[in-house]
């Protein structure tokens, strides 16, 4: 047996791992059960077509993922790089300004559309209390119950507050962990200037980053075996120094059943609508608040994919209990009411992921990257210690157990 790690799961956390440690100088093997790496963030094949599985929102506070992609060569404009702005297709619309932090987003809520002063004036209030306070809560509640506290309701709630919390935490706002979102708002709304800008890939999910990662290991050394699912634990402990299972939570049950936490999970519906080639939005992305639909995005300005936008609706709701067929229909008349000018889409394509992330709620379990064997960790967006199960959360938790790990096999 020589240094070699083992890393089970080729997803954002997996990669993170690797890179990680082939840096380190240690050789590793991922083994991936999937055709294409990228775990709940890739490239998938759908009638013949190559779309991917979800639309990610990146922000520029993901320090550690950026630093990855930059680590195995990403180029810069993989992402569109936008100052945040939120626009609906309604009245609503904020934009911050390019102003040290926090002047940039105060300003903006103050110069917000489509809400009254006073609640601009009162969401201004609720960010200076927040920073007053470092972003923390001293006992945990739901975002809602928080909301409340601070009397962020109305419109400002409905268009800021209730729309962020479900993007990143993916689980609505009445269940979802105040200290979760806090976390995200402290190095988004209440970082340096960037951190709040809005990164929107340009490339489809396994080329963002986990690809470049498998090329780059390849030349170090490390291995991607595609197509190989992992089923005795046991045996690749044999066989190498250490291993790092780096797979979604439910997987666990199969693979390492007194590793597997009980958790609830929360969906993400991507539905992809395609058009005449001629039909773009205003903007690569745009808000809506009238029905299912939370966001949707022009994949031809983002990807070249002309004609096509992909609608997304995230965490539990009514589109669960819906055919695909009728849930595409329910997408179509959302846009063609928020856009008039919109024909009719020449077909659709339903992606859903049920158990896109665990649900982010107070007290959720954390279990970190140690295990009780002294040669096996674990890897993955819900081992985080404070933030939401987002790419970030994931590559953190890659890098962090990458970092024991090799403090193990020294």
């Amino acid at each position: 047996m020589d240094r070699r790690v083992a890393i089970v799961g080729a997803g954002y956390a997996g990669m993170a791992c690797a890179v990680t440690l082939a840096d380190r100088g240690v050789p590793v093997t991922l083994y991936e059960s999937g055709p294409v790496a990228g775990g709940r963030a890739r490239r998938i094949v759908s009638q013949s077509q190559a779309l991917d599985n979800g639309q990610h929102i990146l922000i520029g506070a993901y320090g550690e993922l950026f630093g990855l992609m930059r680590r195995v060569g990403v180029p810069d404009d993989a992402l569109l790089r936008m100052p945040l702005e939120l626009r609906y297709a309604g009245a609503f619309a904020l934009r911050a300004f390019r102003l040290p932090a926090p002047l940039g987003l105060l300003g903006g809520l103050l110069a917000a559309r489509g809400v009254p002063f006073g609640e601009r004036l009162g969401a201004v209030r609720f960010v200076l209390a927040l920073r007053r306070r470092r972003f923390r809560l001293e006992q945990d509640c739901t975002v809602d119950e928080l909301l409340a506290h601070h009397a962020q309701g109305g419109s400002i709630a409905r268009h800021l507050w209730r729309p962020l919390c479900v993007s990143a935490l993916n689980t609505p706002p009445e269940r979802a962990a105040a200290g979760a979102f806090l976390a995200v708002l402290r190095d988004t709304l209440g970082g340096a200037a960037g951190a709040s800008d809005l990164l929107l890939p340009r490339v489809d999910l396994s080329r963002l980053f986990p690809e470049p990662a498998a090329e780059w290991l390849a030349a170090r050394g490390g291995e991607l075996r595609l197509n190989s699912r992992v089923r005795d634990l046991e045996a690749l402990r044999r066989e190498h120094a250490a291993v790092v299972v780096a797979v979604a939570p439910h997987q666990l049950a199969a693979l390492a059943p007194a590793l597997a936490p009980d958790y609830e999970y929360q969906p993400i519906y991507t539905i992809y609508l395609q058009y005449p080639e001629h039909v773009r939005l205003p903007l690569p992305m745009l808000g809506l608040d009238a029905g299912l639909v939370q966001w949707v995005f022009d994949r031809g300005a983002l990807l070249g994919e002309r004609g096509r936008l992909a609608c997304v609706i995230s965490a539990q709701g009514d589109h669960q209990r819906m055919e695909h067929d009728q849930l595409g229909a329910a997408c179509a008349r959302e846009l063609a009411q928020a856009l008039p000018r919109l024909p009719a889409p020449l077909a659709s394509r339903v992606i859903a992921e049920k158990r896109a992330t665990v649900a982010c709620t107070p007290g959720v379990a954390r279990p970190g990257p140690e295990t009780p064997w002294p040669d096996v960790f674990l890897a993955g967006d819900y081992t985080d210690p404070e933030y939401p199960p987002t790419l970030e959360a994931a590559a953190r938790s890659g890098v962090r157990a990458a970092r024991v790990c090799y403090s193990r096999i020294q």
